[in-house]
């Protein structure tokens, strides 16, 4: 989906506007991850874009959209520019060391007994 939003459009509350396309962006999202995934793929990720224009898009976490569409609206920005293009991927096989993040070793939990 690559497409520019109009934030204030005549006869829309800015806020109901708001909420549209908010929910036309998690419609978007619910309908890709929906999709059959190719063989040897387990799940969907997502590229995503975002500028307020005259800047040029600049490359966002999905986690963080919500947040700088707000940011925008809150700017009074008359639109903003979103980009998100799903790809299947493959998860990272987990790492079930002894250790944590840090390389410290990790504690044994304390026994509990009767």
């Amino acid at each position: 989906m690559k497409k520019t939003y109009a934030l204030q459009v005549e006869g829309l509350h800015p806020d109901r506007r708001l909420d549209a396309i908010k929910h036309e962006i998690r419609k978007y999202l619910r309908r890709e991850r929906g999709k059959t995934l190719p063989e040897g793929m387990d799940v969907w990720d997502f590229d995503c874009r975002f500028a307020v224009p005259p800047s040029a898009p600049e490359p966002v976490a999905l986690g963080d959209i919500m947040g700088l569409i707000d940011a925008a609206a809150t700017a009074q920005a008359g639109q903003f520019y979103l980009e998100i293009l799903a790809r299947a991927a493959q998860r990272p096989p987990r790492s079930h060391s002894a250790e944590n993040a840090d390389g410290t070793p990790r504690a044994a939990a304390p026994y509990e007994g009767d």
